[in-house]
C-alpha cells in the first residue's frame, strides 16, 4: 500500500459545524514546525478568523503527538539577518492567535517541545492529556525560547514555573502543566482532542463581539487600573447596542438558550 503521508498537507483542515479544527501533520518527524507548515497554518488560522461561519478554531496534532518543535534541518548556518527575517514571519502566526477575534484552543496529546511549547502557550485555552509532556528544549541545542514563549509561558505560570520551565529545562506532564497553569485542564490520555471540541462547542456557542472584546484586552494584559478600565468602557458601549446583547437579554427573561449571530 503506497505512503500517502508526503501526499498530504502539513497542516489538515477540516470543519465541525462552527469550529474549525486544524492539525499539524507530519507525523514521521513527529509533526515538527517546519517554514511550510508554519505558512500553512498561518494561512488557515487567517481563514478561519475572518470566514464568518467558524467561531472557535482547534489546534492539534497528528497520530497522537502536538509537535516536536522547530525544524533544526533548516536552521544550518542562518545569518542574523535572514534569522530575523525568518522569526518575524513566525511572529505573524503568534500575534495572529493571541490578537485574533475568534478563540484558540490547543489540544495536546505527546510532546509540545520548543516551538510546539511556545504554539500552545500562545492559545487562549489548552487541553492536555495526563501524560504529555511539555518540554522547553531550547536551552539543549543553545537557543532562546521563541515564538512569544517568554511572553506567554509567564503570563500563564508565573515567573516561579517559567523559570523551572525555560530556564532550568525541567519536563512537565499534562498534570504539572495544569497543577501550574500552563494548561487549563488535564484529562485522560486520549481525550484531549474531543475535550478540547467540546470546550470549543461552548464557545462556537458564545456572544462572538464579547468573546472578542474579552480576548482584545487580555492580549494587553499586564495593564495599569485605568487603561482596563478605559478600554472596558468602549468595548461595553459598543456592546450594550448590539443585537446579541438584545437576543441575551430576550433569552435570559423567557428562560430560553440565546442564538447569538455576531452582530
Amino acid at each position: 500500500m503506497p505512503d500517502t503521508t508526503m501526499q498530504l498537507p502539513p497542516v489538515l483542515s477540516e470543519r465541525r459545524g462552527a469550529i474549525a479544527l486544524l492539525t499539524l501533520h507530519d507525523p514521521t518527524r513527529r509533526n515538527a514546525l517546519s517554514l511550510p507548515m508554519r505558512e500553512a497554518l498561518h494561512d488557515l488560522l487567517e481563514q478561519a478568523m475572518t470566514d464568518e461561519a467558524v467561531r472557535a478554531i482547534v489546534i492539534t496534532g497528528a497520530e497522537g503527538r502536538f509537535c516536536a518543535g522547530g525544524d533544526l534541518r533548516s536552521m544550518e548556518n542562518i545569518a542574523p539577518t535572514a534569522a530575523r527575517l525568518r522569526l518575524r514571519r513566525a511572529h505573524r502566526l503568534v500575534r495572529l492567535i493571541v490578537r485574533g477575534e475568534k478563540p484558540v484552543i490547543a489540544a495536546i496529546e505527546g510532546d509540545a517541545a520548543g516551538a510546539g511549547l511556545s504554539l500552545a502557550a500562545a492559545c487562549d485555552l489548552v487541553l492536555t492529556s495526563e501524560d504529555a509532556r511539555f518540554i522547553a528544549a531550547f536551552d539543549r541545542v543553545g537557543l532562546m525560547p521563541d515564538l512569544g514563549a517568554l511572553w506567554t509561558v509567564p503570563a500563564r505560570t508565573g515567573n516561579s514555573a517559567a523559570r523551572r520551565l525555560l530556564l532550568l529545562g525541567e519536563v512537565f506532564d499534562g498534570r504539572e502543566a495544569a497543577r501550574c497553569g500552563l494548561a487549563d485542564k488535564a484529562v485522560a490520555p486520549g481525550q484531549a482532542l474531543s475535550e478540547a471540541l467540546a470546550v470549543a462547542e461552548r464557545l462556537a456557542a458564545g456572544a462572538p463581539l464579547a468573546i472578542a472584546a474579552v480576548k482584545a484586552m487580555l492580549a494587553r494584559a499586564p495593564q495599569a487600573l485605568d487603561a482596563v478600565l478605559d478600554s472596558e468602557a468602549d468595548n461595553q458601549a459598543v456592546l450594550f447596542s448590539s443585537r446579541d446583547f438584545a437576543e441575551g437579554r430576550r433569552a435570559f427573561f423567557e428562560k430560553q438558550k440565546p442564538q447569538f449571530t455576531g452582530c
